[in-house]
């Protein structure tokens, strides 16, 4: 009942933080100057008149606002105001593969990448790898993404031609927009990890496991790796959101036809049921993966008491 409740709560608060981001996009899409049909070319004033009666804009801000979270409660993000007959769910699953893709292998990457160097350097504190690993997770965490992206390619697509500029079409075409996508979080998971692991290298429970005859085989996958990773669970949600956003723009220069063009464009055209869409998608997507995080804190360390904290 405690594991059911703890659920229950978790969940509550993620449909309260959707109905906040869906009301705060909303309001702030309707505070952007102009709307999806201002451009160069000045639109016949009737013409421009069917278009609001026919998208709704022309009924008042209220009104629009309650109809399009009637909608959200179906499960209908609308129809793209900039596209004919797009619908916003259709254009939405017809993009976000690549994105899925990109998304889930910088994540493994990550993980992988990162507690292995954070092991590393915990296990060889203050010699060479420590140093080396840790002035790679300064870079890692100093550099944005967008300039690791744009030095990648013009060293390993352009000078050396090992890679492909640009393209999502086969395992080669990973390589790049994985490696500058995922930088920044191998290097916050290896500064957690190396952190974390030192603490509980020096731990009594260590001592005890040694005295007993333990193998370091045994030391280090039962007690060491497993509370060294904590951190990196807590990290898990955070971590998903900043390779989900950091997506929209390494899908751009990498020209991964993605869900993260598609919002881009959106954004340069003012099409409102799109960029609103995607927004609530991606923020279905970090809520989901934060909920999943929380579930999976309190698994990983009995310490944890469901109703919050840990045990004294």
């Amino acid at each position: 009942m405690g594991m059911v409740r703890y659920i229950a709560n978790k969940f509550f608060y993620m449909l309260v933080s959707l109905f906040v981001l869906i009301s705060a996009t909303f309001f702030l899409m309707k505070a952007i100057p102009g709307d999806p049909f201002t451009s160069e070319k000045k639109i016949p004033p009737e013409i421009k008149a069917r278009l609001y009666e026919q998208y709704g804009l022309d009924k008042p801000l209220y009104h629009q606002y309650f109809k399009y979270l009637g909608e959200i409660a179906q499960g209908d993000l609308g129809v793209s105001m900039k596209r004919l007959n797009q619908d916003v769910t259709h254009l939405i699953g017809q993009t976000f593969s690549a994105s899925l893709k990109l998304g889930l292998i910088a994540i493994l990457v990550s993980v992988i990448v990162g507690v292995f160097l954070g092991m590393m350097a915990a296990l060889y504190h203050r010699k060479f790898i420590d140093s080396a690993a840790m002035v790679l997770a300064v870079l890692g965490i100093a550099v944005p993404s967008f300039v690791v992206a744009s030095l990648l390619q013009y060293v390993f697509a352009y000078k050396f031609h090992m890679f492909p500029v640009s393209g999502f079409k086969g395992p080669m075409y990973y390589v790049l927009p994985v490696t500058a996508l995922s930088a920044q979080p191998i290097a916050f998971i290896a500064r957690l990890t190396r952190s974390s692991m030192l603490e509980v290298l020096h731990a009594d429970y260590i001592k005890t496991a040694k005295a007993k005859g333990l193998s370091w085989a045994a030391i280090l996958s039962r007690h060491v790796l497993r509370n060294g990773i904590l951190p990196v669970v807590t990290y898990m949600g955070p971590m998903t959101a900043n390779i989900v956003t950091g997506s929209v723009v390494i899908e751009q220069i990498f020209g991964v036809g993605g869900i993260g063009k598609q919002f881009v464009e959106a954004i340069g055209v003012r099409d409102y049921t799109v960029i609103m869409g995607i927004t609530i998608f991606y923020g279905v997507l970090l809520m989901v993966a934060r909920f999943i995080t929380d579930i999976a804190y309190v698994f990983i360390d009995p310490r944890i008491k469901l109703s919050g904290g840990k045990e004294g």
